[in-house]
């Protein structure tokens, strides 16, 4: 019988347990580091990678990007912008 409810460890291969719609922010970082962000509306995405470096993705279409980022920064021109993780 499953148990419903119970989380446990993430695994890797787990799909998303949290998510959270990204405010952009020069100061403030994410809750917690995503495992993937949503781009729902195309544009240039700059961001600080959980590796700590800072770069601007150019013009990400609509759709999922595996990405680890702690955060979203406020010139970024994507929007409707969704944060996941385990």
């Amino acid at each position: 019988m499953t148990q419903i409810g119970i989380i446990g460890d993430p695994r890797a291969s787990d799909p998303a347990h949290h998510a959270i719609t990204v405010v952009p922010s020069n100061t403030d970082d994410l809750p917690a580091a995503s495992t993937a962000i949503y781009v729902g509306g195309s544009g240039g995405l700059k961001v600080t990678m959980l590796g700590g470096e800072i770069l601007t993705f150019g013009n990400l279409p609509v759709g999922w990007h595996p990405i680890r980022v702690t955060r979203v920064w406020t010139s970024s021109a994507a929007t409707n912008v969704i944060a996941v993780w385990r």
